[in-house]
């Protein structure tokens, strides 16, 4: 089974940032991830509310 590369806590991280209005493609860029996996954590951790 493939292991993950990114930890919750990472990902809520991301998240955080794009909410504070940096671009996604400069997230997807910095971080190594695609716009894809990007999205499909919005719609996952959205609502979550951060620590």
């Amino acid at each position: 089974m493939k292991t993950a590369r990114y930890s919750d806590v990472q990902i809520m991280v991301i998240l955080k940032q794009a909410e504070g209005g940096v671009p996604v493609s400069e997230l997807c860029r910095e971080h190594g991830m695609s716009s894809a996996s990007f999205y499909k954590w919005r719609a996952k951790f959205g609502g979550m509310p951060s620590q």
